[in-house]
C-alpha cells in the first residue's frame, strides 16, 4: 500500500528525508533525488520538506554530505585492514595506497553516490567540492591527513607537501571517474584492478619525486 500523505509520524523527518534522497542516489545519481520523491516515498507533502530544506538544491546537498561520509567510512575501513608494516615510511605509503584505491573500489561499487558526493556547490558562496558547511569534507580531510603523516614518518619530503593533495586528488578521482562512468566501466574487474593499482602507484612516486613508492614489501 502507498504511503498516505500527510500521515507522517516520524521523530526525525529531516533524516528521513535525507535517507530517502540517498536510497534513490545510490542507482539514479544526483538527478534522482527531487522534493517530490523523496517526499511521496516518506509520506509527507513536498510544502513538509520545506520546514528543512530550502529548495532541492539544500536537500541535494545534505544527501551529497551522507553520500561523502559513506566513501570517508569505506576508506577507513580500508586503511584499517592494512597489516604491520616494516617502519613508519613504509605504514604511511601504504596508507596512501590504501586511501587511492578505496576511493576508486568505491567509485565502482556505488557509481550514484560517488557521482553524487561532489557535484554539488552552494551557488551564493561557491562553496563546494572539498568543502560542505564551511567545513572541509571527510575524504579530502582523510587525504590532508595521510599526507601530513608521510611527511612525519620521514616518507614524503617537506617541500614535497605543498599541494601533494592536488595531485594525488586529479589523478585518483579522474581514474575513479573514467571507471564508473567512462569507457573502463565495462572491462573485466581483474583488468581494473591492474589499471587502478598502476594508476595510484604512478601517483605516490610523483608526489614523492621517486623512479618508484616505497612499498610494504621492499623492505629488506
Amino acid at each position: 500500500m502507498a504511503p498516505q500523505l500527510g500521515a507522517y509520524h516520524h521523530g526525525d523527518l529531516r533524516r528521513a528525508l535525507i535517507d530517502e534522497g540517498l536510497r534513490l542516489a545510490r542507482t539514479g545519481g544526483p538527478a534522482a533525488v527531487s522534493l517530490r520523491e523523496v517526499t511521496r516515498a516518506v509520506g509527507v507533502t513536498p510544502n513538509a520538506a520545506y520546514r528543512h530544506f530550502t529548495d532541492r538544491e539544500d536537500l541535494v546537498r545534505a544527501v551529497a554530505g551522507e553520500a561523502q561520509l559513506a566513501l570517508a567510512r569505506a576508506i577507513r575501513a580500508r586503511v584499517d585492514a592494512a597489516g604491520p608494516a616494516a617502519s613508519p615510511a613504509h605504514a604511511a605509503t601504504e596508507r596512501l595506497r590504501r586511501v587511492g584505491l578505496a576511493y576508486i573500489d568505491f567509485a565502482r561499487a556505488e557509481r550514484g553516490w560517488f557521482e553524487l558526493a561532489f557535484s554539488t556547490q552552494d551557488r551564493s558562496t561557491g562553496e563546494g567540492i572539498v568543502t560542505l558547511d564551511d567545513e572541509v569534507v571527510a575524504p579530502f580531510q582523510l587525504l590532508l591527513d595521510t599526507l601530513d603523516a608521510m611527511v612525519d614518518a620521514g616518507a614524503l619530503a617537506p617541500e614535497r607537501r605543498p599541494f601533494a593533495e592536488w595531485a594525488c586528488w586529479s589523478a585518483v578521482h579522474g581514474f575513479a571517474d573514467i571507471a564508473a562512468h567512462g569507457p573502463l566501466q565495462w572491462q573485466p574487474p581483474d583488468v581494473v584492478d591492474a589499471l587502478a593499482a598502476a594508476v595510484v602507484e604512478s601517483t605516490i612516486a610523483g608526489v614523492r619525486g621517486t623512479a618508484d613508492p616505497v612499498r610494504a614489501d621492499d623492505a629488506p
